[in-house]
């Protein structure tokens, strides 16, 4: 059969209309297991409710929030990275306020959430579980925040969390991850860098792990510990690449144990073959690691710069 050239261009004319249309009326949230779109995330988390669902988000950024108060939800990009949510905040907390059963972040960038306490987070988990994979958290007074959950476990993996953090305006300091009183954290292959205030590794859990994870604090300003334990942990941190830059409102060590008070024993706490140096050009004398537990820990086959002594006891 042929075409003549009108009746062609009129053919590809409203294919290209049907295409716009399609493109108008999608929806950029969507749970997987029945197809069903949304235009808004807490429509979708609403629509998940007490079940299991995944929703997965569309390329672009969103200045949404949503609160999870139930059920067991995976929030994934579509195409890893290019899913934003960009200052959105419920509750006056977070883009993502997460007290469900469980939650699973996969492929998120996070951005620019800021509240009037200070602690605008990209996500503040209250209860559950949750995973965070290949996301990224930037530009935010915060980017993980939790309540106290002794039975919840933390998971984050091949993420990274840059300019975070802020101690400032008389108000208690945000670190790019503050985690309460939980039942564990374990970060691994993960990347900190460029903090803006606080601690990168801010931890109340009992039980910790670290490893395969840098932080590169040369380019942070008014930054503390790499690695704050406050009320002491065991566990262990390890494979890690820890450098400290110049402009410090703490400088006094990298990683800090029960510096706030002993409530979780920090016996056996094993902080091995990681590597620990100094930025080019800073001149300092510093302690790789400063503990107030009084507890029996392992710190061996560890590689320190110039200007570190190994272990302090305070």
């Amino acid at each position: 059969m042929r075409f003549s050239v009108p009746t062609l261009l009129a053919g590809l004319l409203a294919v290209a209309n049907s295409a716009a249309a399609h493109a108008q009326d999608s929806t950029p949230f969507t749970v997987a297991e029945n197809g069903q779109g949304f235009y808004s995330l807490s429509e979708a988390v609403e629509a998940i409710g007490a079940r299991r669902g995944t929703i997965v988000i569309a390329p672009g950024a969103y200045g949404d929030c949503a609160v999870q108060t139930e059920g067991q939800i995976t929030y994934r990009a579509e195409i890893a990275g290019q899913a934003i949510f960009d200052g959105g905040i419920c509750e006056g907390k977070a883009s993502l306020v997460l007290r469900g059963r469980a939650a699973m972040v996969d492929g998120i960038i996070f951005q620019n959430q800021r509240v009037p306490d200070g602690n605008g987070a990209g996500i503040r988990l209250e209860r559950g579980n949750l995973t965070i994979t290949n996301a990224l958290f930037r530009n935010a007074e915060q980017g993980l925040l939790t309540a106290d959950d002794a039975s919840g476990s933390i998971v984050i993996d091949r993420s990274t969390f840059q300019r975070l953090g802020r101690c400032d305006r008389g108000l208690s300091c945000a670190h790019s991850i503050y985690i309460g009183d939980y039942g564990s954290l374990r970060v691994t292959n993960s990347r900190f860098e460029k903090g803006s205030g606080g601690h990168y590794v801010k931890s109340r859990a009992p039980r910790i792990t670290v490893t395969n994870s840098s932080f590169d604090d040369t380019q942070g300003r008014t930054t503390n510990y790499m690695i704050d334990l406050p009320a002491g942990a065991s566990g262990v941190i390890s494979g890690n690449v820890f450098v400290q830059g110049e402009n410090k409102e703490n400088w006094s060590a990298f990683i800090a144990v029960a510096a706030e008070g002993k409530k979780h024993s920090a016996a056996g706490l094993n902080i091995h073959s990681n590597s620990a140096s100094l930025a080019k050009g800073v001149e300092r004398n510093t302690w790789f690691v400063a503990d107030w537990s009084g507890d029996q820990m392992r710190i061996a086959n560890n590689r320190l710069g110039r200007g570190l002594t190994r272990y302090e006891r305070r």
